[in-house]
Order: structure tokens, then C-alpha cells, then sequence
């Protein structure tokens, strides 16, 4: 006799999306596409790799430019308080038993839409000038947006199965540098069991990174790309797009997993 599976237990898209390897993926895209058009744009303003950003003060404060200095020295506490904020409200989404995951995507949505708009309001003003008036409220806006993600990959246990940053590539470049060195020690070592555990485990560690990490190289290439090509903000409807389709697939699949028990 022919078992015909239940719709629950095939695969769909929306369980495909929120799953670790490709939502690490999208979400390391967001991140690479988001900053990189915020730091050409702005004129070398980080908001996914904000410390990046302590950095920039410095060789402004030794030029001597107050204005910019404190520019990008206030993009650290907007981002503290937004992690702050988007940690409160995992809180109050787990105690509602919602789906953390989908609430911060959606709140990570909503704050991109105000960085676009933001952007779009006030960037055509910095074509004819630099301007810290405009660059603050748009540089804060993103900062924002990368905030809540940054929350978000901490506070969606069982999403991911480890914590991998998507906004910041700088310890994920350095954790897959030494799983290669540890996966290559492992295989021309004496065969044993030993040393093949630890090569199965260089090689599994491996195959999160690379999707995160190759996410926010390719993110960064399309922002230089269109971002050169549009001269507005116009192109962060791409990020915005692919965060609300990811917030979508996370509600849905939530809501399906509820149904189910």
C-alpha cells in the first residue's frame, strides 16, 4: 500500500527560507547591501559594522571636524538602545508565545522602510554639500535597521543552530580560517577516529560560515553596483524586499508548527 505523506511533513518554501543556511545567507546580503550603500553615500558612515565607525571619529577628531567626529560617534548609543529595545521586545514575544524570529524581522522591516524613506528625503541634499544635518538622521535610521538584526540572529534560539553574526564578517572570516587550517590538519593527519570527528566538525562549521559570509560580499557588490548606477536610495527596496519575505515565511511557518500541535 502507497503512503501518501500529510502536507506537514513536505518541505515548503517558507520552512526552506527561515531555515539556518539560507536565512544566514539573505540576511548576511541585507547587511553587506544596507552598509555598503550607507558608506558610499554618506560618505563613510557604517551602520552594520558600527565600531567601525569609533575608527572614523578618530581621524576626524585629529582633522580637527567636530561635526563629523560627533556624527559618527552618536551611531554607538543608537545602536545600544535599539539592541536594548529589540531585546524587550523578544522578551514580551516569547511571553505572548509569538515567533520572535518573524516580530524582529518585521521590526527590522519597518525600520528599513524609514531608512529608505529617510534617505530618500534627505539625500538628494548631500549631492550639492556634505551636510551632518542630513547625514545623522539617515546614518541613525540604518544604524537602527542593522541594530535589530544584530538582535535578532542572538534572540531567535532555534532558528540558527549556533550564533553567527551577519552584519560583522571579521570573526566569521577568522572562524573559517581556522576550521581550514583544522579541516586540512585533520586530513593529512593518521587516519582515526579522532581526527576524523574533527574533521566533520571543521567541515560542518564550515558550511554555516560560508553562506554568511559570501552573502555579505555578494550584498556589498550589488550595493556598490546600483547604488553607482541609481545615485539614490531607491535601491534599498532589495534589502527591504527580501526582510519582509523572510518576516512573511517566518509567520507563516510559526503559524503552521502552532496548527500542528
Amino acid at each position: 500500500m502507497t503512503v501518501i505523506p500529510r502536507s506537514n511533513e513536505i518541505p515548503s518554501l517558507s520552512a526552506f527560507l527561515v531555515s539556518d543556511g539560507p536565512a544566514g545567507f539573505l540576511l548576511s546580503w541585507v547587511a553587506g547591501f544596507v552598509d555598503t550603500s550607507a558608506f558610499i553615500i554618506l560618505f563613510g558612515i557604517f551602520t552594520a559594522h558600527v565600531t567601525g565607525n569609533i575608527a572614523l571619529a578618530g581621524s576626524s577628531f585629529v582633522s580637527e571636524d567636530a561635526e563629523t567626529t560627533l556624527t559618527r560617534l552618536l551611531m554607538l548609543p543608537a545602536f545600544v538602545i535599539t539592541v536594548a529595545l529589540a531585546s524587550l521586545l523578544a522578551k514580551y514575544a516569547r511571553h505572548r508565545k509569538w515567533s520572535v524570529f518573524a516580530v524582529l524581522l518585521t521590526a527590522e522591516a519597518i525600520a528599513l522602510s524609514i531608512f529608505l524613506v529617510v534617505g530618500t528625503q534627505l539625500s538628494p541634499a548631500l549631492l550639492l554639500d556634505v551636510q551632518e544635518e542630513y547625514i545623522l538622521p539617515i546614518g541613525m535610521s540604518g544604524v537602527m535597521s542593522m541594530a535589530i538584526q544584530n538582535a535578532l540572529m542572538k534572540e531567535s534560539k532555534g532558528v540558527f543552530k549556533s550564533y553567527i553574526p551577519t552584519t560583522v564578517m571579521t570573526g566569521n572570516t577568522t572562524q573559517l580560517t581556522i576550521d581550514v587550517v583544522q579541516y586540512l590538519s585533520a586530513k593529512f593527519a593518521t587516519a582515526s577516529e579522532a581526527t576524523k570527528l574533527e574533521a566533520a566538525e571543521a567541515m560542518e562549521r564550515m558550511s554555516r560560515f560560508i553562506p554568511v559570509i559570501v552573502g555579505f560580499a555578494l550584498g556589498g557588490l550589488a550595493a556598490a553596483f546600483f547604488v553607482l548606477v541609481s545615485e539614490s536610495w531607491w535601491s534599498l527596496v532589495f534589502p527591504l524586499a527580501i526582510v519582509s519575505l523572510l518576516a512573511t515565511a517566518a509567520y507563516t511557518e510559526h503559524s503552521r508548527k502552532s496548527t500542528i500541535t
